[in-house]
């Protein structure tokens, strides 16, 4: 007699999940920020122009594994209330191979929040979509005001931002080591809900304003049923001509791209912006809602460089800030072209050249053995040193992405996009410990995730070329 078994259970990999839900993002957003549509299409096109006009770089995007990547890359942004609402999204982005990178303390910038940034860590997933989400926790402890600080943990500790049926399929998820296809759909439609926007405050009137002239990111966290996705934000292969078209588009970009200035060989993180849509919300009150307005949601856009080592990274701050500490751009802008050439003059400190930035160690660089090298290993002997390897063409290198964030940068963002310059000084009370106990989870570090990849990539090009174990040079 024949027994019939039940047919295995197949999972859908992380990075499909991811790239189901950066999708469904896309489209929900879309749908309800009709500008991001035109910003889309206004990074296609110039994406599409730069890889025509520069094929050294199509081709260098082609050999790193990126170009694939460079239209379906987003990043996104959240902020959350209470340290459960931060263990509980750990445990989401999980499901979609995303973990938590790199520890970032706003409120140095006048901003209440502290935060991480979820993301794929390994190459392969990276290349296959790079989705990440900059995820900040409210400080309510930086609310000098001890009784709307209470009103606010109050009003926190009721809300319930994930669905029953997101968090059934999150602890299947733990407990089985993946979901179905089937699942990880129902997952993505119940994921999305957490960050879809409401036009429903919480809170009343009164209470929005007293949140509000606090702080207006307070406002916009604690007054609403879950974390709105702020913003999504593309990649672009050249900011500045995105910057100078999205009046073309009927886009008002925000005065100077934050970050690094325009180079021949990019470097961290370049972002610009549109200002937040001012959008009609209805407040609870006990003779029914009253009608207000609250501006959150905005456009972005970014360009990525190459990631700097701790002495690259340690340079590109103490630059930053000499040009931040003596020019100052005003809310309209009537500073930024001061601000912007006075960026790169101070920035020519910094060598543009990815050789140079090889060999002084300020810079990540990918390593492979070229086809003329892994031919010259026949019958001939291959000099022991990697940079003589370089020079014959042997051994090549190509910048490792930077894939995380600045918080100068963002802090600079969410003020412009809040729609004010207003600047808190609060004592720098940075609280990595405070924020890892609610994550429950330890950040990994940005830096050793790069350095890992450099050197395993160095490993693998010598092993190629029968030279395993050679030491990497670097000038002084």
């Amino acid at each position: 007699m024949s027994r019939s078994f039940p047919m295995p259970q197949f999972f859908v990999s992380p990075d499909r999940i991811r790239s189901l839900f950066t999708e469904a993002m896309s489209q929900m957003y879309r749908a309800e920020v009709p500008q991001y549509g035109t910003l889309i299409e206004l990074v296609a096109d110039v994406n599409a122009g730069c890889l025509e006009k520069d094929p050294d770089l199509r081709d260098r995007l082609a050999r790193a594994g990126e170009l694939e990547r460079i239209d379906v890359e987003r990043h996104g942004a959240i902020r959350l209330g209470t340290a459960d609402e931060l263990f509980t999204i750990r445990r989401l982005f999980a499901v979609m191979g995303m973990q938590p990178v790199g520890y970032y303390d706003l409120s140095v910038a006048g901003v209440p929040v502290h935060s991480t940034s979820f993301r794929p860590v390994d190459e392969v997933a990276l290349n296959f979509n790079p989705f990440r989400v900059f995820t900040s926790l409210l400080r309510l402890e930086l609310i000098e005001d001890e009784e709307l600080r209470g009103e606010a943990e109050a009003i926190l500790a009721k809300r319930r931002i994930y669905t029953p049926r997101a968090v059934a399929l999150i602890e299947r998820h733990e407990q089985n080591g993946g979901l179905t296809e089937a699942e990880a759909t129902e997952f993505v439609a119940e994921a999305l809900e957490t960050f879809r926007w409401h036009g429903e405050a919480t809170v009343s009137a009164d209470t929005y304003k007293r949140l509000h002239d606090a702080h207006r990111l307070i406002a916009d966290v604690v007054s609403f049923k879950g974390p709105h996705i702020n913003h999504l934000t593309p990649r672009t292969l050249d900011i500045d001509a995105v910057q100078a078209r999205m009046p073309e588009r009927g886009i008002t970009p925000k005065a100077v791209i934050e970050g690094p200035p325009r180079r021949h060989c990019d470097i961290l993180l370049r972002q610009t912006s549109f200002k937040a849509l001012e959008e009609t919300i209805a407040f609870s009150g006990d003779d029914g809602a009253i009608l207000g307005t609250h501006t959150a949601r905005f456009g972005e856009i970014e360009q990525r460089g190459v990631a700097l080592t701790a002495k690259g990274r340690a340079l590109y701050d103490q630059l930053l800030a000499s040009v931040r500490g003596e020019v100052q751009v005003g809310a309209g802008g009537a500073k930024a072209g001061a601000y912007d050439d006075e960026l790169a003059a101070r920035f020519k400190a910094l060598p543009d050249s990815w050789d140079e930035l090889r060999r002084a160690d300020l810079a990540f660089f990918r390593y492979s053995a070229t086809p003329a090298g892994i031919a010259a290993t026949v019958g001939s002997t291959l000099p022991g040193d990697p940079e003589a390897l370089i020079a014959k063409g042997y051994l090549a290198f190509t910048p490792i992405v930077y894939e995380d964030f600045l918080p100068v940068s963002a802090a600079g963002i969410f003020q412009s996009n809040l729609g004010t310059d207003q600047q808190q000084n609060y004592a720098t009370r940075s609280n990595r410990d405070a924020f890892e106990a609610a994550l429950g989870a330890t950040v990994q570090d940005e830096l050793a995730l790069y350095a890992e990849r450099q050197a395993a990539s160095l490993d693998s090009a010598l092993a190629a070329l029968g030279l395993a174990g050679l030491p990497l040079k670097t000038v002084a």
